[in-house]
């Protein structure tokens, strides 16, 4: 007896033991089991490929820190014979990381100056604040914001917003942001004692959760709106040295009609759900009908904290007029339309990343207050006594700028070269030849619907990282445009709605208002269904008129 139950004492310590070193001994044990990957037939094709599947497991279960994980190639690539040194260091800093690197300084100039904050709030102002209106002015804002910086500081710009105005609403009277203790919901009180754990109206959970939502469909916009826009860009380039490239107009021209479609039409999927749309005689809508009230009592917060930031200060100004100056200059690089600036100065090839820090010299350059202006005035008491600091500081961008993305970004581009140069990619194409043999349509579908579940749970720029190399081989194989299957699906990697932790947006919203994983799968699904159709039927035609995506271009060869 005495035996069994220290067998069972044991037991219990070793799952004790898994449960807290598990990322440890998956570190450890993960790349022995892959082994026999290479061992068997040792060429570089294999050895890539090895890599490649290492790399995917401590990318997916996050067993180191992803940008660490992204610093493998330089490790294993020139000890295995598959990249030297200098080849695999030039992935980690080229133009798509630099073009990277400008947009943020540019979005953290915006945050800086909190110019952010007086556009969403005018916007909001401007809509109306009837809890539907309110709702559809926030999911504007907040996609409109995204396209230009980060989706998670566009949701964590707009958060504390809807929650100052529902806090406002409840203090009035006016709707609840939790629901109340009725017998209805008793069992889930039990279940969530702790006050803290207060179950979400159905309101709430709408304005937050269509707000990370809005963030992850915004990004999608605007090539710097994301790092799976720019992992695209990053190894379509590099795959493809000889080909025009992705260029900032045309990229817009097919995905913001594309983000529209997909944003408003989850609108209303969301409000369906959740502030009964279409259902007038249900409780949800009921609960919406707050009044004349309060509508008043939102536009009185909103009026309220548009009068607590005073007028534009310079600082602001300034930056809005460099951040339009940065969209002009990524719109008319090469406009088709026109000659473009960039080749009336120079026949050398200027691509976007140029643009951007073209505004982020500017950026350090400019005063952050005019005080320069009354250097010689008679009135003492206007002139400067200490130097103005420029609109952005090293020591912010120091501080807000994401750093291991950077090394993500590269990980990914090390490996899309890697699989080129060890012909890995083309093995695995080989191997996926009766894919290749179906109608093309159907392989951009399966390859959608197959990113979209894995973005769900891991990260959006690792499952580019991986698929996408794939993917342009695939392309070589089956005789397709290679933007055919790469963009669609590098989009996909973005349909991240189903849980709190496939993406920073959706952790951000859930927090704050205690959201349960079974409610925002609910409405994710739907709307992850709604942006697969809309690409599903408008990708091949407008994509098709803008790239000719049916011949297939001799550069690919």
């Amino acid at each position: 007896m005495r035996t069994v139950d220290s067998m069972a004492a044991t037991a219990k310590l070793i799952l004790k033991a898994l449960r807290l070193y598990w990322r440890s001994i998956f570190v450890v044990v993960y790349p022995l089991v892959l082994l026999p990957v290479f061992l068997h037939n040792n060429v570089a094709a294999l050895r890539c490929l090895y890599v490649v599947l290492l790399m995917a497991g401590y990318w997916v279960f996050e067993a180191l820190p992803l940008p660490v994980t992204s610093l493998i190639p330089m490790v294993l690539f020139p000890l295995m014979g598959i990249l030297d040194s200098d080849k695999t260091s030039l992935c980690y800093l080229k133009e798509t990381n630099m073009m990277f690197v400008g947009g943020l300084v540019i979005a953290i100039a915006v945050e800086y100056c909190n110019l952010h904050t007086r556009v969403a709030l005018y916007v909001i102002q401007m809509v109306g604040c009837s809890p539907r209106k309110l709702n559809f002015g926030l999911i504007t804002v907040t996609m409109f914001v995204s396209m230009w910086i980060s989706n998670t500081a566009a949701t964590a710009m707009m958060i504390p917003i809807i929650e100052a105005t529902l806090k406002e609403l409840e203090t009035q009277g006016i709707g609840e942001m939790y629901e109340s203790n009725s017998l209805d919901n008793n069992d889930k009180i039990e279940t969530h004692p702790d006050s803290d754990q207060k179950r979400p109206t159905k309101t709430t959970m709408c304005y937050f959760i269509s707000t990370a939502y809005a963030a992850s469909i915004g990004g999608m916009g605007c090539i710097v709106g994301s790092g799976t826009n720019l992992t695209f860009k990053g190894i379509y380039e590099t795959r493809f040295p000889d080909s025009p490239g992705i260029e900032f107009a045309k990229w817009m021209m097919l995905n913001v009609p594309m983000m529209v479609l997909m944003m408003y039409l989850s609108l209303v999927w969301l409000q369906v759900i959740f502030m009964g749309l279409f259902r007038p005689n249900s409780q949800d809508a009921k609960r919406i009908r707050v009044g004349t009230q309060g509508e008043a009592a939102a536009r009185k917060l909103i009026r309220q904290k548009i009068d607590e930031m005073g007028p534009m200060s310079f600082h602001e100004g300034a930056v809005a007029a460099l951040f339009v100056l940065s969209v002009l200059l990524w719109f008319f690089r090469k406009p088709q339309f026109i000659v473009g600036w960039a080749e009336l100065i120079t026949e050398h090839k200027v691509k976007d990343a140029t643009a951007a820090l073209i505004v982020v010299l500017l950026l350090f350059m400019i005063p952050a207050r005019p005080d320069f202006l009354y250097i010689l005035s008679k009135d003492e008491t206007k002139r400067p006594k200490t130097p103005s600091p420029a609109l952005i500081t090293w020591k912010v961008i120091q501080h807000k700028l994401p750093w291991g993305l950077i090394f993500l970004l590269g990980g990914g581009f090390a490996l899309a070269e890697a699989s080129k140069e060890s012909k890995m990619s083309e093995l695995i194409a080989d191997h996926l030849h009766g894919m290749a043999t179906l109608p093309k349509f159907a392989v951009m579908v399966i390859s959608c619907v197959f990113a979209t579940v894995l973005t769900q749970f891991s990260s959006n720029v690792a499952v580019a990282n991986v698929l996408l190399p794939v993917l342009a081989e695939m392309s070589k194989v089956a005789k397709l445009h290679p933007l055919y299957l790469m963009l669609p699906t590098s989009l996909c990697c973005s349909f991240a709605y189903c849980l709190p932790v496939s993406t920073p947006p959706n952790a951000i919203a859930a927090a704050p208002c205690n959201m349960a994983s079974t409610d925002m799968v609910k409405a994710g699904l739907g709307v992850a269904v709604i942006s697969l159709l809309v690409l599903f039927a408008v990708f091949p035609f407008l994509a098709g008129a803008i790239w000719d995506l049916e011949t297939y271009p001799s550069w690919v060869d």
